[in-house]
């Protein structure tokens, strides 16, 4: 499974030439640091080129841990052995195997070997662009190139961040030969965040130089998109990440609660998230030069790789087919059939049977290029229900919105066009987590309804169109009781059963907690890695045993002379797997 993915092997350093699956050995022909780096010209082609490799580490391929985490979050349900999504698929969860030769190894290395590889080359371009003597054009189009390349830092030092246990820190003067001491997350994460200062810091210096015209904003053949990123618009990309970022570090609860960084906490991250995009942010989609988002792709057919489990999508239902699941032992769930649900939630199918509802919604009506789907979610047409796999994964109901169209379409071909990389209601809901947090329910339930009232725009759901609910410390009446209830919250719903209440019947602020995490759980399907398992680990609501991270591959692991350990497991940070989750699973 080689692939020329590389281009540039010496200046990546020794670790990419480790990869082994999905990522090439270093080549000793390929030019060194020196060389490549020798003119500002052939530096900033460079940088230039770096934004889509970072791409194809988190979204560009399928061979990444990003499918084992939607089917380890209940994100996605799938029975295939592709990507290892039926080894991560039991309930209780198998630990995240990183023995030497496993099966998953290119799936669990991709991310940690080209994010490594993408923070290298940036610090080496920085280590050129912060010599005085490296000439770059004007000023504003030097700080803009160390703007590009701190984000870079950023972007490819808080994914690993979020995804391993450790990882290296790469700075601008680390020789191009040093793999760098591994560090705990949390301090990967904090260098992740000082290069987002540093990218705001030079973006903003950039903007202060005037009369030159070479500064910003970054040229769409280094970032794609139909943005214009200019300063302000890239400050705010920066702040949503770093809002991203802050948040979905945690690892537990506690650290949920009080992220475990270095000067950045919840209030920082209602700060960035509140300055951060003010509308859905997209990437322009490229099958040929790329950027690509290839499990958008799988997951958007509507096929054996894709279906909704009930867990998350059932808190929707008012018909009590959610709480009679729900009750029963885990291996008798989906005796009946496929799960059915009837909701008053408009993204979901309407109606009170299942031709009902597939006659209220048909997925082909959003096939065409670039058309929004009516629903978020569709019932599958007759005779196409999976019947592999665990019976409790099996529903009826499949993730469309508007990932169908770009997935047959695009903008006017198959995956080539934009498609919404952040949206603004990540955003918002983030800051209201963090409001609910400081007792701000006003300012939380704001934000929440932003999505949770919103009704149909020209034919197309663009939100719940549910009642409000209040800044009352628990939502108040305004979060129905009894069957009118939505979200309806497991509790303590184990593998021999349990019961469900109404979020608004809960106690202290926990429902509109409920509430604010079911929002953001429909408004971010896909739209981002793991972004449900990011999620669900710090609110502590994957199922018990579910691994917490992937630990550093075995074959850094093994150039390091360092033991080899998987996750759940000895010999990586502690508090490896989720226990006590919140609903019981």
């Amino acid at each position: 499974m080689i692939r020329n993915l590389m281009r540039y092997g010496s200046l990546a350093g020794v670790l990419v030439g480790l990869a082994a699956c999905d990522l090439d050995v270093s080549n000793p022909n390929d030019p060194g640091t020196a060389e490549v780096l020798a003119t500002p010209a052939d530096a900033e082609a460079l940088l230039g080129s770096y934004y889509k490799r970072w791409h194809a580490g988190m979204y560009s391929s399928s061979i990444n841990v990003d499918g084992m985490a939607a089917v380890q979050s209940f994100e996605n349900y799938s029975s295939l052995a592709n990507s290892c999504q039926n080894q991560r698929g039991p309930i209780p969860r198998p630990a995240n195997n990183n023995s030497i030769g496993n099966s998953c190894s290119g799936e669990q290395s991709r991310v940690y070997f080209i994010q490594g590889e993408v923070a290298r080359v940036a610090s080496n371009i920085l280590n050129q662009l912060n010599d005085p003597a490296f000439a770059l054009g004007s000023a504003a189009r030097k700080l803009r190139a160390q703007a590009f390349a701190e984000f870079l830092r950023g972007l490819s030092h808080g994914y690993v961040a979020l995804t391993y246990d450790q990882g290296a820190v790469m700075t601008a003067g680390l020789a191009g030969d040093d793999p760098g001491v591994l560090v705990p997350y949390t301090e990967v994460m904090d260098a992740a965040l000082v290069a987002f200062d540093n990218a705001i810091a030079h973006a903003t210096a950039s903007a202060a130089v005037t009369g030159v015209s070479d500064g910003f904003p970054i040229p769409t053949d280094w970032y794609p998109t139909t943005s214009t990123m200019d300063v302000p618009t890239f400050i705010r990309v920066v702040r949503s990440y770093k809002a991203r970022f802050g948040a979905n570090v945690a690892r537990t609860p506690a650290e949920r609660a009080t992220p475990p960084l270095t000067g950045y906490g919840w209030p920082e991250i209602i700060a960035d998230a509140t300055n951060g995009i003010t509308a859905d942010h997209n990437n322009i989609m490229s099958t040929t030069g790329g950027p690509l988002n290839a499990w958008v792709g799988l997951w958007a057919g509507a096929g054996l790789w894709h279906q909704m489990p009930p867990f998350i999508i059932g808190m929707a239902d008012q018909s009590g087919a959610y709480a009679a699941w729900s009750s029963v032992p885990l291996d008798s769930r989906g005796n009946v059939g496929s799960f059915f649900m009837v909701t008053a939630d408009l993204r979901f199918p309407q109606g009170a049977t299942r031709l009902a509802q597939q006659t209220d919604f048909n997925r082909t009506t959003c096939d065409a290029p670039s058309t929004r789907c009516k629903r978020y979610y569709v019932n599958r047409p007759s005779g196409s229900d999976q019947t592999t796999g665990s019976a409790w994964g099996i529903s009826n109901y499949d993730y469309v919105m508007e990932t169908r169209s770009w997935n047959l379409s695009g903008a006017s071909t198959a995956r080539n066009g934009p498609l919404v990389f952040i949206r603004k209601a990540e955003m918002d809901l983030l800051a209201a987590e963090g409001h609910i947090r400081a007792g701000n329910y006003p300012a939380a339930a704001t934000l929440i309804n932003n999505t949770r009232t919103a009704g149909m725009v020209a034919g197309v759901a663009r939100g719940g169109g549910l009642a409000p609910v209040t800044g009352a410390a628990n939502g108040g009446a305004a979060l129905a009781t009894g069957g009118d209830c939505i979200p309806l919250v497991p509790v303590n719903v184990g593998i021999n059963g349990g019961t469900t209440a109404c979020a608004g019947d809960l106690a202290g602020d926990r429902g509109i907690f409920e509430a604010m995490k079911y929002e953001k759980r429909l408004e971010t399907q896909f739209s981002h890695f793991a972004a449900w398992f990011l999620d669900s680990r710090g609110w502590g609501d994957l199922p018990n045993g579910t691994p917490l991270y992937w630990a550093v591959p075995f074959q850094d692991l093994q150039a390091r002379q360092a033991a080899i350990y998987d996750s759940p497991g000895t010999g990586g940070i502690a508090g490896s797997a989720q226990v006590n989750s919140t609903y019981g699973w």
